[in-house]
Protein backbone atom coordinates (compact mmCIF):
# COMPACT_ATOMS: atom_id res chain seq x y z
CA UNK A 1 0.00 0.00 0.00
CA UNK A 2 1.34 3.44 -0.94
CA UNK A 3 1.61 6.40 1.36
CA UNK A 4 -1.66 8.09 2.28
CA UNK A 5 -2.05 11.89 2.57
CA UNK A 6 -1.81 11.96 6.36
CA UNK A 7 0.77 9.22 6.92
CA UNK A 8 2.78 9.98 10.04
CA UNK A 9 0.37 12.67 11.24
CA UNK A 10 -1.04 12.51 14.77
CA UNK A 11 -4.45 14.08 15.30
CA UNK A 12 -6.85 14.80 18.15
CA UNK A 13 -10.55 15.34 17.45
CA UNK A 14 -12.62 16.68 20.33
CA UNK A 15 -16.21 15.48 20.54
CA UNK A 16 -15.40 12.66 18.15
CA UNK A 17 -17.80 9.85 19.01
CA UNK A 18 -20.83 10.94 16.96
CA UNK A 19 -21.91 12.84 13.87
CA UNK A 20 -19.38 15.06 12.15
CA UNK A 21 -16.76 14.25 14.77
CA UNK A 22 -16.99 10.50 14.29
CA UNK A 23 -16.84 10.78 10.52
CA UNK A 24 -13.82 13.06 10.84
CA UNK A 25 -12.08 10.44 12.99
CA UNK A 26 -12.81 7.81 10.35
CA UNK A 27 -11.61 10.00 7.48
CA UNK A 28 -8.38 11.09 9.17
CA UNK A 29 -7.59 7.49 10.09
CA UNK A 30 -8.43 6.30 6.57
CA UNK A 31 -6.07 8.94 5.19
CA UNK A 32 -3.25 7.60 7.33
CA UNK A 33 -3.28 9.61 10.56
CA UNK A 34 -3.09 8.14 14.04
CA UNK A 35 -6.14 9.61 15.77
CA UNK A 36 -7.29 10.24 19.32
CA UNK A 37 -10.74 11.57 20.07
CA UNK A 38 -12.63 12.74 23.12
CA UNK A 39 -16.18 11.95 24.11
CA UNK A 40 -18.29 13.08 27.05
CA UNK A 41 -20.96 10.46 27.66
CA UNK A 42 -21.36 8.41 24.46
CA UNK A 43 -19.29 5.46 25.63
CA UNK A 44 -21.11 2.91 23.45
CA UNK A 45 -20.62 5.01 20.32
CA UNK A 46 -16.98 5.61 21.23
CA UNK A 47 -16.31 1.89 21.65
CA UNK A 48 -17.97 1.13 18.31
CA UNK A 49 -15.92 3.81 16.56
CA UNK A 50 -12.69 2.40 17.98
CA UNK A 51 -13.68 -1.07 16.83
CA UNK A 52 -14.57 0.14 13.33
CA UNK A 53 -11.37 2.14 12.82
CA UNK A 54 -9.20 -0.62 14.26
CA UNK A 55 -10.86 -3.22 12.05
CA UNK A 56 -9.89 -1.12 9.04
CA UNK A 57 -6.26 -1.00 10.11
CA UNK A 58 -6.26 2.43 11.72
CA UNK A 59 -4.75 3.57 15.01
CA UNK A 60 -7.30 5.24 17.28
CA UNK A 61 -7.55 6.15 20.96
CA UNK A 62 -10.76 7.13 22.78
CA UNK A 63 -10.48 9.52 25.74
CA UNK A 64 -13.39 10.36 28.03
CA UNK A 65 -13.46 14.09 28.81
CA UNK A 66 -16.10 16.74 29.43
CA UNK A 67 -15.42 19.62 27.04
CA UNK A 68 -16.94 22.03 29.56
CA UNK A 69 -14.24 21.21 32.13
CA UNK A 70 -10.88 22.93 31.52
CA UNK A 71 -9.00 20.40 33.64
CA UNK A 72 -10.45 17.43 31.77
CA UNK A 73 -9.84 18.98 28.37
CA UNK A 74 -6.24 19.82 29.19
CA UNK A 75 -5.66 16.32 30.52
CA UNK A 76 -7.22 14.81 27.38
CA UNK A 77 -4.81 16.73 25.14
CA UNK A 78 -1.85 15.59 27.22
CA UNK A 79 -3.01 12.00 27.11
CA UNK A 80 -3.55 12.15 23.35
CA UNK A 81 -0.03 13.46 22.81
CA UNK A 82 1.37 10.75 25.08
CA UNK A 83 -0.61 7.93 23.43
CA UNK A 84 0.18 9.06 19.89
CA UNK A 85 3.78 10.07 20.52
CA UNK A 86 3.10 13.72 19.75
CA UNK A 87 0.50 15.90 18.11
CA UNK A 88 0.35 17.50 14.66
CA UNK A 89 -3.35 18.21 14.14
CA UNK A 90 -6.01 19.51 16.53
CA UNK A 91 -9.65 19.46 15.43
CA UNK A 92 -11.83 21.43 17.84
CA UNK A 93 -15.18 19.82 17.11
CA UNK A 94 -16.88 19.43 20.52
CA UNK A 95 -20.02 21.57 20.63
CA UNK A 96 -23.61 21.71 21.84
CA UNK A 97 -26.67 23.67 20.75
CA UNK A 98 -29.80 24.99 22.42
CA UNK A 99 -32.58 27.02 20.83
CA UNK A 100 -34.75 29.41 22.82
CA UNK A 101 -35.92 33.04 22.68
CA UNK A 102 -33.42 35.35 24.36
CA UNK A 103 -35.85 36.38 27.09
CA UNK A 104 -36.46 32.73 27.95
CA UNK A 105 -32.94 31.38 27.46
CA UNK A 106 -32.01 29.27 30.52
CA UNK A 107 -28.95 30.47 32.42
CA UNK A 108 -27.58 26.94 32.73
CA UNK A 109 -27.81 26.42 28.97
CA UNK A 110 -26.06 29.73 28.31
CA UNK A 111 -23.22 28.69 30.61
CA UNK A 112 -23.05 25.26 28.96
CA UNK A 113 -22.85 26.62 25.41
CA UNK A 114 -20.14 29.10 26.33
CA UNK A 115 -18.17 26.54 28.35
CA UNK A 116 -18.16 23.92 25.59
CA UNK A 117 -18.33 25.82 22.30
CA UNK A 118 -15.84 28.48 23.34
CA UNK A 119 -14.11 27.26 26.49
CA UNK A 120 -13.48 23.72 25.29
CA UNK A 121 -11.87 25.05 22.11
CA UNK A 122 -9.73 27.50 24.07
CA UNK A 123 -8.42 25.03 26.65
CA UNK A 124 -7.72 22.28 24.11
CA UNK A 125 -5.82 24.74 21.92
CA UNK A 126 -3.91 26.32 24.79
CA UNK A 127 -2.76 22.94 26.07
CA UNK A 128 -1.91 21.64 22.60
CA UNK A 129 0.48 24.51 21.88
CA UNK A 130 3.42 22.86 23.61
CA UNK A 131 3.03 19.84 21.31
CA UNK A 132 2.37 21.57 17.96
CA UNK A 133 5.39 22.46 15.84
CA UNK A 134 6.20 23.70 12.37
CA UNK A 135 3.61 22.44 9.87
CA UNK A 136 0.96 21.69 12.51
CA UNK A 137 -2.71 22.34 11.86
CA UNK A 138 -5.54 23.63 14.04
CA UNK A 139 -8.98 23.14 12.53
CA UNK A 140 -12.00 24.56 14.32
CA UNK A 141 -15.51 23.34 13.53
CA UNK A 142 -17.76 26.38 13.65
CA UNK A 143 -21.16 26.81 12.05
CA UNK A 144 -22.73 28.68 9.18
CA UNK A 145 -24.92 30.23 11.88
CA UNK A 146 -22.00 32.54 12.60
CA UNK A 147 -22.87 34.17 9.25
CA UNK A 148 -26.57 33.46 8.78
CA UNK A 149 -29.35 32.87 11.29
CA UNK A 150 -32.32 31.24 9.55
CA UNK A 151 -34.82 31.75 12.38
CA UNK A 152 -35.47 32.87 15.93
CA UNK A 153 -33.92 31.19 18.93
CA UNK A 154 -30.39 30.76 17.59
CA UNK A 155 -28.84 33.99 18.86
CA UNK A 156 -26.75 32.43 21.65
CA UNK A 157 -25.59 29.49 19.54
CA UNK A 158 -24.72 31.87 16.71
CA UNK A 159 -22.81 34.05 19.15
CA UNK A 160 -20.62 31.15 20.26
CA UNK A 161 -19.90 30.17 16.67
CA UNK A 162 -19.07 33.77 15.82
CA UNK A 163 -16.47 33.52 18.57
CA UNK A 164 -15.02 30.43 16.88
CA UNK A 165 -14.56 32.42 13.68
CA UNK A 166 -12.90 35.34 15.48
CA UNK A 167 -10.66 33.03 17.50
CA UNK A 168 -9.57 31.34 14.27
CA UNK A 169 -8.52 34.61 12.65
CA UNK A 170 -6.67 35.79 15.74
CA UNK A 171 -4.83 32.48 16.12
CA UNK A 172 -3.88 32.44 12.44
CA UNK A 173 -2.17 35.79 12.91
CA UNK A 174 -0.53 34.69 16.17
CA UNK A 175 0.69 31.28 15.05
CA UNK A 176 1.62 31.97 11.44
CA UNK A 177 5.20 32.89 12.33
CA UNK A 178 5.50 29.45 13.95
CA UNK A 179 4.41 27.69 10.75
CA UNK A 180 1.06 26.60 12.21
CA UNK A 181 -2.11 27.13 10.18
CA UNK A 182 -5.53 27.73 11.73
CA UNK A 183 -8.81 27.40 9.82
CA UNK A 184 -12.51 27.32 10.56
CA UNK A 185 -14.88 24.86 8.89
CA UNK A 186 -18.47 26.12 8.98
CA UNK A 187 -21.02 23.37 8.27
CA UNK A 188 -24.46 24.33 7.10
CA UNK A 189 -27.41 21.92 7.25
CA UNK A 190 -25.78 18.50 7.67
CA UNK A 191 -27.74 15.30 8.22
CA UNK A 192 -26.87 14.15 11.75
CA UNK A 193 -28.83 12.74 14.67
CA UNK A 194 -28.82 16.23 16.20
CA UNK A 195 -30.04 17.87 12.96
CA UNK A 196 -31.74 15.15 10.93
CA UNK A 197 -32.92 15.49 7.37
CA UNK A 198 -36.19 13.82 8.24
CA UNK A 199 -38.54 15.51 5.80
CA UNK A 200 -40.06 17.71 8.50
CA UNK A 201 -41.03 21.35 8.21
CA UNK A 202 -37.72 22.75 9.51
CA UNK A 203 -35.32 20.87 7.18
CA UNK A 204 -37.60 21.48 4.21
CA UNK A 205 -37.60 25.22 4.93
CA UNK A 206 -33.79 25.23 4.89
CA UNK A 207 -33.58 23.32 1.61
CA UNK A 208 -35.75 25.95 -0.09
CA UNK A 209 -33.05 28.61 0.36
CA UNK A 210 -30.12 26.39 -0.62
CA UNK A 211 -28.96 26.32 -4.27
CA UNK A 212 -28.26 22.59 -4.01
CA UNK A 213 -31.65 22.00 -2.38
CA UNK A 214 -30.50 19.27 -0.03
CA UNK A 215 -28.77 18.58 3.25
CA UNK A 216 -25.10 17.69 3.29
CA UNK A 217 -23.56 14.52 4.68
CA UNK A 218 -21.02 14.24 7.48
CA UNK A 219 -18.48 13.04 4.91
CA UNK A 220 -18.71 16.39 3.14
CA UNK A 221 -17.33 18.09 6.23
CA UNK A 222 -14.78 15.39 7.06
CA UNK A 223 -13.28 15.66 3.57
CA UNK A 224 -12.55 19.36 4.05
CA UNK A 225 -11.06 18.72 7.49
CA UNK A 226 -8.76 16.06 6.06
CA UNK A 227 -7.59 18.41 3.31
CA UNK A 228 -6.86 21.16 5.84
CA UNK A 229 -4.95 18.65 7.98
CA UNK A 230 -2.73 17.63 5.10
CA UNK A 231 0.34 18.87 3.23
CA UNK A 232 -1.49 20.61 0.37
CA UNK A 233 -3.15 23.22 2.61
CA UNK A 234 0.03 24.82 3.92
CA UNK A 235 -0.71 28.26 2.42
CA UNK A 236 -4.27 28.42 3.75
CA UNK A 237 -4.84 30.01 7.15
CA UNK A 238 -7.34 32.24 8.91
CA UNK A 239 -10.09 31.17 6.50
CA UNK A 240 -13.74 30.25 6.97
CA UNK A 241 -14.60 27.17 4.90
CA UNK A 242 -18.37 27.13 4.35
CA UNK A 243 -19.69 23.61 3.76
CA UNK A 244 -23.31 24.65 3.40
CA UNK A 245 -24.71 23.82 -0.02
CA UNK A 246 -24.86 27.52 -0.79
CA UNK A 247 -26.90 28.40 2.31
CA UNK A 248 -25.18 31.80 2.53
CA UNK A 249 -25.35 32.67 -1.17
Amino acid sequence: MGATPLSGRRALVTGGSRGIGAETVRRLASDGAAVAFTYAASATEAEKLVADVTANGGKVVAIQADAADPTQMSAAVERAAAELGGLDVLVNNAAVAHMAPIDEFPADQFDRLVAINIGGMFWATRTAMKHLGEGARIINIGSINADRIPGAGLSVYGMTKGAVSSFTRGLARELGPRGITVNNVQPGPIDTDANPDNGGEFPESLKKVMPLGRYGQVGDVAAIVSFLAGPESGFVTGANWNVDGGFTV
